[in-house]
């Protein structure tokens, strides 16, 4: 296969948690080479995180807005639908990895174009797009960050529908007249919510009774009102028996339900889970089995490969899959690396080996939806079937001034979990218009275990949604509105 271009370390997969892994490597002083078979910057800049907020944030702030005094009237009519695509393409570089490409260069970082697969230990092969081989060795680590794709379900003749999948629905050209999601977690939901307000028909249908069903009931009960409000059909406790697209390129979807009823519209959108991306990069030859997640311990090794050298970070490890958990991974990916190609102990790292809290107990997640949910550590069911005593403390936003100054009208609601022996948080979910940004004092909490008398006595500022913390407090000292998990 030729001769074997070396560097310290290897990573396959140049999206975030790629790029984070090979800075960390670089700036540890060792040279680092990665490869990429389609946009240097991955899902999350092209396909997912920036573009899916450029539909959203509009789509929001319109509904946010309509609900404030003087305002409804300049914000009653549609939204300008080509206006908001634009700015999602500009969100997302027009899918050109032009200054993601210059970035790499100005870190130090080598970039091999195509695609990468592990021939034997430290080895990898690059298949590049004139179809010529490169061969990649590496001194000390491989790091696996080839993330993960959309699963699409066991359906007949699914390949002849040419569904929409989460690529397709942040990429699209145009506003279809009528969608069907299928799915009610978070991407059914977000898509769901972006589409109805950029002038769709959607119809979303899920097997179970509830959207977001991960998460707090009364999450999903909000944003299944508001969009309803929207005017989406909700479809629930029901899926696809069978789907079935007229020929020709403008064909319509016709889609059976299994409770008999009937569907048509322009697109369908398959919502409904994620695949690693290891089908194809060589697992076999180092042992590992291929299209199967990969097990890490702490120090993001993979376990079943001896040696200390073969590292998987991000979504394909299933620990967290969001990204900025992947990036944080990719840190201590890049810490413990660097630490073994040093020779110096790993507990002596800045980053690791860490204890799990991040992606484990404390894994932060914002649902773009209307309205907004943020959650981070357990939910009381999770709780529950865990053994865990806590009580559950509840509020409504509502409650609070800085909700009303927000927008008038305000509907949300607030939970904490509190762990009863240790008088620690070890969940929260808030709902409602910008909850996004009480998120991170939620995490600050769980992570720091911080006791909830010493958190009593950090003052929010007034009138902000953030008071409804203080009054979170007070009602656990009180004992007044505890629910036992």
């Amino acid at each position: 296969m030729g001769t074997a271009h070396i560097y310290d370390v290897i990573v396959i997969g140049a999206g975030p948690v790629g790029e984070n892994v090979a800075d960390r490597a670089v700036a540890a002083g060792l040279s680092t080479v990665i490869v990429e078979s389609e946009l240097v910057g991955g899902e999350c800049s092209y396909w997912a995180c920036e573009p899916s907020k450029a539909l959203l944030r509009p789509v929001l702030l319109r509904a946010e807005a309509s609900r404030v005094p003087g305002l409804h009237p300049a914000v009653a009519g549609p939204l300008d639908t080509a206006a908001v695509l634009a700015h999602r393409d500009r969100m997302s570089a027009h899918w050109d990895d032009t200054g993601q490409v210059e970035w790499l260069a100005s870190a130090g970082i080598a970039l091999v174009r195509g695609h990468g697969r592990l021939t034997g230990p430290r080895r990898v092969a690059v298949r590049t797009p004139d179809g010529g081989t490169v061969v990649l060795e590496a001194r000390h680590a491989v790091a696996v960050c080839t993330g993960s794709r959309a699963a699409l379900p066991d359906l007949p003749g699914i390949d002849t529908l040419r569904p929409w999948t989460g690529r397709e629905a942040t990429s699209a050209g145009k506003a279809p007249e009528r969608l069907v999601v299928v799915g009610a977690g978070v991407v059914g939901t977000e898509m769901a919510t972006a589409w109805q307000g950029l002038g769709s028909r959607v119809a979303l249908v899920a097997r179970g009774e509830r959207l977001l069903p991960r998460m707090e009931p009364f999450a999903g009960e909000l944003v299944a009102d508001a969009l309803r409000a929207a005017g989406a059909d909700l479809r629930l406790g029901v899926g696809v028996a069978r789907a079935e697209r007229e020929p020709g390129p403008g064909g319509e979807v016709g889609i059976t339900l299994t409770d008999g009823t009937e569907l048509r519209a322009e697109e369908v959108l398959f919502a409904t889970g994620r695949a690693p991306r290891t089908d194809d990069i060589g697992l076999e030859t180092v042992g590992l089995t291929a299209g199967e997640w990969l097990t890490v311990d702490d120090t993001l090794t993979v376990t079943d490969v001896p040696g200390d050298w073969l590292y998987a970070v991000g979504d394909v490890n299933a620990r967290a899959l969001f990204t900025h958990q992947g990036k944080y991974q990719a840190r201590i990916a890049g810490a413990v690396i660097a630490a073994r190609a040093h020779g110096t102990p790993v507990d002596g790292t800045p980053w690791g080996p860490h204890t799990g809290t991040a992606d484990t107990v404390a894994v932060p997640q914002v649902v773009f939806t209307s309205p907004e949910i943020a959650a981070v550590g357990l939910t009381a069911a999770e709780a529950e079937r865990a053994g865990r005593d806590v009580d559950v403390v509840d509020r409504e936003i509502g409650d609070v001034a800085g909700a009303h100054q927000h927008t008038p009208g305000y509907r949300g609601r607030a939970r904490i979990l509190v762990d009863r022996e240790r008088r620690v948080i070890v969940g929260a979910t808030f709902a409602g218009p910008g909850v996004a940004e009480l998120l991170h004092s939620a995490t600050v909490a769980i992570t720091t275990e911080a006791p909830v008398d010493r958190l009593w006595h950090a003052v929010p500022a007034f009138p902000t949604i953030s008071e409804v913390w203080l009054r979170l407090l007070e009602t656990y000292r009180d004992g007044v509105g505890h629910v036992s998990a």
